[in-house]
């Protein structure tokens, strides 16, 4: 009998040129994922786009998912079409495509229904097919997200992407919403003078995070299909995303307040590493180690890190900002994929193995 461990599940970054620069940005990101031992997950609306970001991929073998567009919906034909292109081109290179949900799922299932049967037809006849990941990502109930799922269990080349952020921020938004029928907590962000008295309904509407996003983890993977998970944090006030949002931060961040709250001047986020190290060990239990992966969705700041051995990339440029910027992203990505890692290693030392990896052990 084989008894040695599964192995790891497959890590993964953001990878591509969010800060403005030439190609020398994403040689520095190329050397930090290599440095790291990440894989890459790249947004691509185009064929052309996956090739032109593939060429800097940190090797050969490194794992790679792909963000198709947003605005690609499983019930339109052309949306199919442009998937099933895509799948052409990743086959036997790409571990996964990852498109939307959509509230049509909710309002209109059959039809979702219908078209994810006729997308995992098209995709059968792909040799070396990635998979097609559907992400938690407009705001359904966790319900009507799990139903899905459940529906669509026979289907070989159709699986789940669950979003942590997106998750805990539906669950902050439900709570909050509970307490204080009508108000939006995101929306308190823009209104600081009001939030002193509101401070302790809030952070019991953010607890509800952590224990929402355990239970879709455990409902999806009671279905025994494989999953990729996007991982961020987040908090209904954080106000340091450029693109507005309230999640894809650091599991290492915190929300600085204007004012004194239990004695300190910032409020914790949904899930923080300890939070991290609860939600990957779920999943390993309910996955199984060999059927998940995980891309660290965080976005970049504006904080600055010096080059450090990566200066010569940049001889040519004058001004270094933003390389700095780019560089300090990138620490971020390897400060968090480290915590990730330690969780997966932790989990897996612990014995904490699903039914799927003990029997795969035995099989062996």
């Amino acid at each position: 009998m084989n008894t040695a461990p599964p192995s790891t599940p497959p890590t993964l970054g953001l990878f591509e040129k969010r800060i403005g620069g030439d190609d020398c940005l994403m040689e520095l990101a190329r050397l930090r994922f290599r440095q790291a031992g990440m894989g890459t997950e790249i947004h691509a609306a185009t064929p052309e786009q996956l090739e032109w970001d593939m060429q800097f991929r940190p090797s050969d073998d490194s794992p790679v998912v792909v963000h198709l567009a947003r605005n690609l919906n499983l019930v339109n034909d052309e949306s199919r079409r442009a998937i099933e292109a895509f799948a052409r081109q990743g086959a036997g290179r790409v571990r996964g495509l990852v498109i939307h949900d959509h509230w049509n799922m909710a309002s209109c299932p059959q039809d979702f229904l219908a078209a994810a049967r006729e997308m995992n037809s098209r995709l059968e006849q792909i040799a070396d097919c990635p998979w097609l990941f559907i992400e938690y990502a407009c705001g359904l109930e966790l319900e009507t997200f799990v139903h899905f799922f459940e529906s669509i269990q026979a289907l070989e080349h159709l699986s789940v992407c669950v979003d942590i952020g997106h998750a805990g921020i539906h669950a902050t938004r439900k709570a909050y919403t509970k307490i204080h029928p009508g108000t939006d907590i995101c929306a308190l962000k823009s209104q600081p003078d009001q939030l002193p008295p509101l401070m302790a309904d809030i952070e019991n509407a953010v607890t509800a995070a952590l224990p929402a996003v355990l239970g879709l983890v455990e409902e999806l993977g009671s279905l025994g299909k494989p999953a990729h998970f996007h991982l961020h944090d987040g908090h209904p006030l954080s106000t340091a995303s450029p693109f507005g949002v309230s999640d894809h931060l650091s599991f290492l961040a915190a929300v600085p307040l204007a004012f004194e709250c239990r004695g300190r001047r910032r409020a914790e986020l949904m899930f923080g590493p300890a939070g991290l190290r609860k939600i990957i060990r779920h999943v390993m239990e309910g996955f199984g180690s060999e059927c998940v992966s995980f891309t660290l969705e965080i976005h970049p700041t504006m904080d600055r890190l010096p080059l450090g051995d990566a200066s010569g990339l940049f001889a040519h440029w004058r001004d270094k900002t933003n390389a700095e910027m780019m560089n300090h992203w990138l620490s971020l990505l390897d400060e968090n994929h480290r915590r990730l890692r330690e969780a997966i290693l932790a989990t897996l030392a612990a014995g904490a193995l699903s039914n799927k990896d003990q029997a795969m052990m035995v099989k062996g």
